[in-house]
């Protein structure tokens, strides 16, 4: 097993809101699919490792509690939450040191009321 994730689903209400939203914090273009009742705006590809989507659903209600996912800030997870917070996100925890093997991580609510932490080396 190379990850144990090996996909995820972020769930949004406000579909240009949010497909804006992750365009800035992610600096992609997101690709939108109708896939039987659901919009959704696939994040990643199949070479990229673990990747997911954005879904809109009347299934999906964003929301702060249940699980925490964790997005790759990269090198520098300031640059990233800079543009989270840029982007119209709320920052819950700022960038903390989890441990020196670890690195940082912080906790941001999007602009869809979902709960999305950041983690980097540095």
């Amino acid at each position: 097993m190379a990850h144990g994730i090996t996909w995820f689903e972020i769930p949004v209400t406000g579909w240009n809101r949010a497909k804006k939203f992750y365009q800035t914090l992610l600096k992609v273009d997101i690709e939108e699919r109708e896939i039987g009742q659901s919009l959704m705006g696939i994040l990643g590809t199949p070479e990229d490792g673990i990747n997911g989507a954005l879904v809109m659903h009347e299934w999906y209600i964003p929301s702060e509690h249940g699980v925490l996912l964790y997005l790759d800030a990269g090198k520098d997870l300031n640059l990233m939450l800079a543009r989270a917070e840029g982007a119209g996100a709320t920052v819950l925890i700022p960038k903390t040191q989890i441990s020196e093997e670890i690195g940082y991580m912080a906790v941001f609510r999007d602009t869809e009321g979902n709960r999305i932490a950041l983690h980097s080396r540095s």
